[in-house]
């Protein structure tokens, strides 16, 4: 009854605020349009087919799905091409997927869709396509094949049936590393590349027939997509959110003129409709969407109470102080009292709070916020401080116990992750294991703790000749022998002198090769200087053996003779330093062992073969077998690999240089381990009792070889178990046929099933371990390869061993071998086939004198089972991608291998696996399947009891497969201490059925962070099946308001398609409700790596203001580009190759892009699109002195010789580069100041396309640089460019930063370029992301001015004037172009002192600037000239930014950023101090020196506050004749009137190369100081 009469209660409210409303002057009323802002960001390409985004994230997830799901679209039953509808063609891609994936993986894949995550993949390929001349083929499905592109498929077989009449090298096509490639297909053979779209009937007829060929190894096939185009809308993004900001209207800064809204301009934006659960609909307790449902008659009436309820509540109260200070608290209860009713309600009021916050802040002062509440928070901030240092107010999100920035969410690098979890965790589930073991399975931090680089052999070896002992020796007896000397401070790079074999430093050397001399020397130097560092040396097996036995034979000679290691070591560095011809022979080794010996020794006696002094060289041999590599010299510190590849190359220019380098090296490596044994000496687990090299030797990361293929993560690759097994009958004889059609994952997981194992004789214990040998035993090496594994087994415990024959089927080679062990596995009982077949491979001899026993039981047998090798190698080429007789082997489905032929795997290096195995992953996920042991600092997240189901051996091996295989990650969980009864929401997982992710957020619900994670958080919840527990953790007291921003994020879970089966508009940011009066700035938050730009916006973006618009504030922005990054490093050096040049392009364009390379971590940046791409060093200076010698994380087909780089994806690609100078090119420098040949390249080579001319034809261009945001400063921009143009004589060139500009300025430039005869050009470069951001716009604007002039300008432009968008120029710029900087990297104008009444604004003259600036002046930003080849010469821009860094931590430092930061650094980078008149302003200076000003700069007046627009008018008395001119510029194009011939310049930026690098969308704000 009580509902039912609340519910009449509120009807009868609504009619009679219907009746209020409607009375009176309603109609005038409804005439006024809903107002809000939309916006949205489209790629610049069109919309790619689903069916081929689809097949693209599957063939991520893995080869064999992508494979399955062509095979399924081909076989469905009407091709996609004649469905109807978009909706269609989606469903039945759905429907195939559907078959391939669970439910928690289709639905991310459905995410992935809505997306379009996959989309720049396809249209990389399209890319591939068109440059290969697809394009101009008559079909759109055709394959490229023998240096042909064939249409008709009966020509296609022709040349399939003839493929031995083409050779594969002469016919040789490109692949890539992310190709396609058909399963069975031979990369040796023919190859083949089907182009076209997926779901065509055509391309279903040329796949069938390229897989069978493939499948008999004649081709390799491989599919990329070529697609048709459709004409189809550009594809619209999603994954990125939008800010409003509320702007300071302290100085006004709006434009004047009212922009007019095109006719279209509300074109493709969709209707406004009203959502039920919309918490935007709620408005004073009225749900609108509910009403609406309830009383559809009266849909009307109520949105017209609606918007009068809008306009009355839709306006910011202001404020005060003390009712600011608990909102973030009032905030976090009304969150926590929102979970009390159930479901994701908390999380929609979250959302609804951080998105609209300022809307929100005349409710949140009303909420009481109890006392055990704000008790609870405070106590669990302890806590939170406690254990993982976050601060109260500060975000943290947990995704299955790993980290992410929750400040800047990386939302394609978190699906990424959650992508990584939810198919391992489908797997787990589906054995059975229950939700909380799955949870802390998926928890554990896996991994090996080292990398490859940091491992070290133990150096306990009497191979080793240790010269020098400093516990031990006389010379060293007067130094201390405490640890505690190594927390005593010291200079950086001084060694401690202590009387402890701490530091060891072993050579590995080839006595007869010259390049063992930099090492040599380096220990010389050592010993001789008495330095706190043990030398030890090693003579390796070297090329020549008869010397290296000299050598060694006289070094041994001479350390008897002389009783001293050391003095054989110093004739070993003579020998080796004093080679004529970089040659050794006997008369010089004779040469220099005379200086050694007496007169009456017999040297040929000594150096002779079989001399008694000829001792060593097995051990020797032994030690060098475990360094894992055959290339000396090499040097060992503390037994880790000194791996720098400049130090021990032996230098380019030779000898000395590369002791130098190998010094720099070995005084960084020792900085490096001193740093460890200070910490093990401050935690005390280094004491005065323990041996110095015995603590050393005894750390994780010393083994007792190294071997790469183990220890390196890189090479890693797991086998995938989680296939679909068929059933075991597929294993006969009958069916081998069918293992054809499985894929490689289904074949693996059906091969598991019938896998036959041998096993330690005795009693059964619990497998750990499971080892799979795959090897030919009609191989020496496959035959020592099982022999090892089979001993291994004996020896350790927990292990079991397969073995897979993979035997070479062109080999006409007696397989009796492989048939008896297949044999004894199948017949014979576990004990007595180990035992058996280890007597047979120990029998080596056995198998080639054919005389091997043979077991009468076995037999028969030998036929029985002579399929199981022909199915064993198609397990082999289909699941482990593995050659006709190639070795490998899988520990624990970890695949190591396919090895060498002539490289080996020992017992030796089994038993490393095994240890390596152990302490990366094997320990801990044994403790948690098989103890069960929890941790003491987790929150227990799950209620459900422990299962107590006893895995077998092979669920044990899938689950350590799916979970090792995992990417590390430093993995955390929530300090147990927490209170949870008033500040935790809960969420369950939405489905009981699957496992579920675990989700840990933390959050100030007045935050940033909240604005962007509370709505990711909403629609994972509908995609991850996710435990979610959120922490409110808001700021106790807030000192202003905590958010001053409304937000959207644009992302959806699912594709969005309207009633005619067509898809929806796509994603878009709307924001309704919102106050009218308050000026508002737009910024997007899109990845760091996207370079966006308005493309479409009648308004005024910077400058909002509902009040003022009729509708609508409608805008459209474009990924022009994505960013590649990367960094480069001068190995030769062994510091960043600052001023290189690189340029990204094609084989046809090869420089379409270019950048220079910083020193600040040797970072660069290149803009690219989706496709292929090549990356070289730019001709010229950088080309002429560097060559490139290694490179990183591109996808660079083996032997090419171009560095290539496939642009596939939304998220970021960082590549590193190597680079050394050429041997000839040692001296030279890269960046000179005086060098006029220093030109050329693509910024020579093309023409400006603006001006027409030559780009810098002469240094008689003047270039001026500037930036302006918003109407206003866009129109100040123009004023200031005329106003050059009036007074300069010289050409100008004006360079603008592009993503500040809007449309409308980009429209008008060329029609002003021609006009007044200009050049310019738009230069653009991204916030780098290991630079401290600015999150305010004004800020980063200013970052911008300053912080990258040394990389945003072309080298050929010597220098550069900036002109503030707000002021006229009055004087010939030359003459500031010609202004003797004296030395300085820049030259600045001082502020005035002249006009006295603004005394006690001057900030300068006291306090920190007073003492910092020692009595220099204090100078503006508004104008200066940068003398560019200074500035880089010095480094000036690296250490700005380093300045920067370190102060930007502090959120009040550098408060006028472009100011600021340069006068800091005065007394690091000079500042030249310009004449007064080169900048004059009102507000600080006096009126009688305006008349000998040369540039008149609009600067704030802090006491009048008068707007820029007035001032202007009022102070310049030409302002108004320059804007009249240029209005009529305008007018003139408007009304089509101008003759422009040369429009097209603006049309694409890529032709002429106009943008350099990126900047974040920023906008120009005033200085409060100016």
């Amino acid at each position: 009854m009580k509902a039912t009469g609340c519910k009449i209660s509120v009807i009868l409210v609504v009619f009679i605020f219907v009746a209020l409303v409607t009375s009176g002057d309603s109609p005038k009323r409804e005439e006024r349009k809903s107002k809000g802002v939309t916006t949205f960001v489209s790629a610049k390409w069109e919309a790619t087919p689903i069916v081929l985004e689809l097949a693209e994230y599957l063939s991520a997830e893995s080869s064999d799905l992508f494979w399955s799901y062509v095979d399924g679209i081909n076989s469905l039953k009407s091709n996609l091409e004649t469905l109807d509808t978009d909706k269609q063609v989606y469903d039945a891609c759905i429907g195939v997927a559907s078959r391939l994936l669970s439910p928690a993986q289709l639905r991310m894949a459905k995410l992935a869709l809505s997306m379009h995550l996959n989309s720049p993949t396809v249209h990389m390929f399209d890319q591939i396509a068109t440059q290969n001349g697809a394009k101009d083929v008559q079909c759109t499905e055709y394959v490229s094949i023998a240096s042909k592109k064939i249409c008709d498929n009966d020509v296609l077989k022709d040349v399939l049936k003839a493929h031995d009449e083409y050779h594969p090298d002469e016919h040789k096509l490109e692949t890539y590393l992310l190709d396609h490639t058909y399963p069975s297909s031979d990369n040796n053979s023919l190859t083949a590349i089907l182009y076209g779209e997926l779901g065509t009937a055509e391309f279903a007829v040329k796949h069938k027939i390229l897989a069978g060929w493939a499948d008999r190894g004649v081709i390799n096939y491989v599919v990329r997509w070529n697609v048709k185009p459709r004409g189809k809308p550009k594809l619209r993004l999603s994954g990125y959110g939008v800010e409003l900001q509320l702007k300071s209207t302290e100085y006004k800064s709006q434009d004047d003129t009212t922009p007019k809204e095109s006719e279209s301009a509300d074109a493709g934006v969709p209707s406004e409709e009203e959502d039920e659960n919309d918490p935007q609909n709620q408005i004073d307790g009225f749900n609108f969407g509910r009403l609406k449902n309830l009383f559809p008659a009266l849909r009307t009436p109520l949105e017209r109470f609606r918007r009068h309820l809008s306009e009355v509540s839709e306006e910011l109260a202001p404020l005060k102080v003390w009712q600011m200070q608990g909102l973030s608290m009032q905030a976090a209860v009304a969150v926590a009292d929102a979970h009390d009713s159930g479901g994701d309600e908390a999380l929609k009021v979250l959302t609804s709070i951080a998105q609209n916050f300022p809307m929100q802040t005349k409710t949140l002062i009303h909420v009481n916020v109890p006392r055990s509440f704000r008790d609870e928070v405070l106590f669990n901030q302890d806590v939170w401080s406690a254990e993982l240092g976050l601060r109260a107010g500060e975000p943290l999100l947990l995704v299955s116990g790993a980290q992410y920035d929750a400040d800047e969410i990386d939302v394609l690098a978190l699906l990424a992750a959650l992508n990584e979890d939810v198919g391992p965790m489908n797997t787990l589930h589906a054995l059975g294991l229950s939700k909380k073991l799955i949870n802390k399975l998926m928890s554990l931090e896996l991994g090996e703790s080292y990398t490859w680089e940091e491992y070290g052999l133990d150096i306990r070896d009497t191979a080793i000749t240790w010269l020098n002992d400093l516990e031990a020796d006389e010379r060293y007896r007067r130094w201390p022998s405490s640890y505690m000397e190594l927390l005593r401070p010291t200079y950086p790079g001084m060694l401690r002198n202590m009387k402890r074999n701490i530091y060891n430093y072993v050579i590995i050397v080839d006595p007869t090769s010259p390049l063992s001399a930099s090492p040599l020397r380096l220990g010389e130097t050592l010993l001789k200087h008495a330095t706190p560092v043990r030398v030890g040396v090693v003579l390796a097996p070297a090329a020549h053996p008869a010397l290296a036995a000299a050598v060694r034979a006289a070094f041994n000679y001479v350390a008897q003779d002389r009783n001293s290691n050391k003095e054989a070591f110093y004739f070993l560095t003579q020998l080796v330093t004093s080679m004529k011809d970089n040659k050794l022979t006997i008369d010089s080794i004779k040469t220099q062992l005379k200086k050694y010996v007496s007169s009456n020794a017999k040297l040929d006696d000594i150096l002779s073969a079989d001399s008694e002094y000829n001792f060593g060289n097995q051990l020797s041999e032994e030690f060098v077998s475990k360094l894992g590599t055959d290339s000396f010299p090499q040097v060992l510190i503390n037994g880790v690999p000194l791996r720098d590849e400049g130090a021990l190359s032996g230098g380019a220019a030779g000898g000395m240089a590369s002791v130098e380098l190998l010094e720099e090296a070995l005084v960084g490596a020792l900085a490096r381990h001193t740093r460890r044994l200070q910490t093990a000496v401050f935690r005390g687990d280094l004491s005065d009792a323990d041996d110095a090299v015995d603590y050393l030797m005894k750390q994780p990361h010393i083994v007792s070889r190294l071997n790469q293929r183990v220890l390196s993560s890189e090479s890693s690759q797991y086998l995938d178990l989680s296939g679909i097994p068929a059933a075991p009958e597929h294993f006969t004889e009958q069916n081998i046929h069918r293992l054809l059609h499985l894929t490689g994952r289904d074949a693996i997981a059906t091969a598991l099933q019938v896998l036959r194992y041998f096993r330690k004789p005795g009693k059964q214990e619990r497998i750990t371990q499971t080892v799979w040998v795959i090897a030919d035993l009609n191989i020496k090496k496959g035959r020592q390869l099982l022999r090892d594994a089979l001993t291994f087994m004996r020896e350790s415990s927990g292990i079991r061993v397969a073995f897979i024959p993979n035997i070479n089927e062109s080999m006409p080679v007696d397989q009796s071998l492989n048939k008896v062990v297949i044999a004894a596995l199948m017949v014979l009982d576990n004990d007595k086939a180990t035992k058996y077949v280890v007597q047979l491979l120990d029998d080596e001899g056995c198998h080639e004198r054919e005389d091997c026993e043979i077991l009468p039981e076995l037999v028969a047998a030998l036929h029985q089972f002579e399929w199981v090798a022909k199915a064993a190698r198609v397990l082999c080429a289909r699941g482990l991608r593995l050659r006709g007789g190639q070795r490998a082997l899988a520990h624990n489905a970890r695949l190591v291998g396919p090895f060498a032929a002539a490289e080996t795997f020992t017992l030796d290096d089994f038993t490393l696996l095994e240890r390596f195995s152990s302490q990366a992953y094997g320990d801990k996920v044994s403790d948690v399947l098989f103890k069960k042991k929890s941790s003491k600092n987790e929150v227990d997240f799950d209620d459900d009891v422990d299962d107590t189901k006893q895995l077998s051996d092979d669920e044990y091996l899938r689950a350590v497969a799916v979970v090792s295989a995992r990417s590390p990650r430093v993995r955390a969980a929530p300090p147990a201490a927490l209170r949870t009864e008033h500040s935790l929401v809960d969420m369950p997982p939405l489905y009981e059925n699957e496992a579920a992710v675990e989700i840990v957020a933390v959050v100030d619900p007045a935050s940033t962070a909240a604005q962007r994670l509370a709505p990711l958080l909403l629609v994972l919840r509908r995609v991850v099946n996710c435990h979610l527990k959120l922490f409110l953790n808001p700021t106790d007291k807030n000192s202003d308001m905590p958010l001053k921003s409304f937000y959207r994020y644009v992302l959806e879970a699912e594709l969005q398609w309207d009633a005619r089966g067509a898809a929806a508009g796509g994603a878009l940011a709307r924001f309704s409700r919102l106050p009218h009066a308050p000026l508002l700035s737009m910024e997007l938050r899109t990845p760091p790596n996207w370079l966006v730009e308005c493309v479409k916006s009648v308004y005024d973006l910077d400058n909002i203001r509902l009040a003022d618009v009729e509708s609508l504030v409608h805008s459209e922005f474009e990924l022009e580009y994505l960013l590649l990054e990367g960094h480069a490093w001068d190995t030769t050096l062994g510091t960043p190759p600052r001023g290189l040049q690189l340029v990204l392009g094609t084989r046809d364009q090869p420089e379409i892009m270019d950048t220079i390379v910083m020193a600040n971590l040797g970072y660069f940046q290149l803009k690219a699109n989706p496709g292929a791409w090549i990356l070289r060093l730019r001709p010229g200076r950088s080309d002429e002195i560097y060559e490139i010698v290694g490179h990183e994380n591109t996808d660079t087909p083996a032997g090419s010789e171009d560095i290539q780089v496939l642009m596939s994806s939304f998220r970021s690609h960082v590549i590193k580069l190597r680079v050394s100078k050429k041997p000839e090119k040692q001296h030279l420098d890269l960046l000179v100041e005086n060098d006029d040949n220093n030109s050329g390249g693509i910024w020579n080579s093309i023409a400006s396309s603006f001006g027409g001319g030559e780009e810098e034809a002469s240094d008689e261009t003047i270039n001026v640089f500037s930036v302006a945001s918003g109407h206003l400063y866009e129109r100040f921009l123009r004023i200031m460019m005329l106003s050059v143009l009036k007074h300069t004589k010289s050409p100008v060139k004006f360079w603008f930063l592009k993503n500040y500009l809007s449309p409308s300025l980009k429209d008008i430039l060329p029609y002003m370029a021609q006009e007044y005869g200009f050049e310019y050009e738009l230069v653009q470069y991204q916030w780098p992301r290991w630079l401290q951001r600015q999150r305010d716009r004004q800020r980063t604007i200013w970052g911008y001015k300053i912080l990258f002039l040394d990389v945003l300008f072309p080298l050929h432009v010597k220098k550069i004037i900036f002109v503030d968008a707000d002021q006229i120029v009055r004087a010939d710029l030359k003459e500031l172009v010609e202004l003797d900087l004296g030395g300085a990297p820049y030259g600045y104008t001082p502020f005035c002192d002249s006009r006295k009444e603004m005394e006690g604004f001057r900030f300068w003259k006291q306090g920190y600037w007073r003492n910092h600036l020692q009595g220099r002046s204090y100078h503006i930003s508004a104008l200066y000239v940068v003398n560019l080849r200074r500035f880089r010469r010095i480094a000036a821009g690296d250490r700005l930014r380093g300045q920067y860094q370190a102060l930007s931590q502090d959120p009040n430092s550098l408060s006028n950023l472009d100011q600021d930061l340069p006068n800091n650094m005065i007394h690091q980078v000079a500042i030249k101090s310009l004449p007064q008149e080169w900048l004059w302003c009102e507000t600080w200076c006096d009126d009688g020196s305006k008349q000998y000003a040369k540039t008149i700069d609009l600067c704030n007046n802090p006491l009048t506050k008068e707007a820029k627009l007035s001032a202007a008018m009022r102070i310049v008395p030409e302002w108004r004749e320059y804007d009249a001119e240029l209005r009529a510029l305008q007018a003139r194009v408007r009304r089509g009137l101008y003759q422009h011939t040369d429009h097209e310049q603006d049309s694409d930026d890529t032709l002429h190369v106009e943008d350099k690098l990126e900047s974040k969308t920023a906008e120009l704000h005033d200085h409060t100081e100016l």
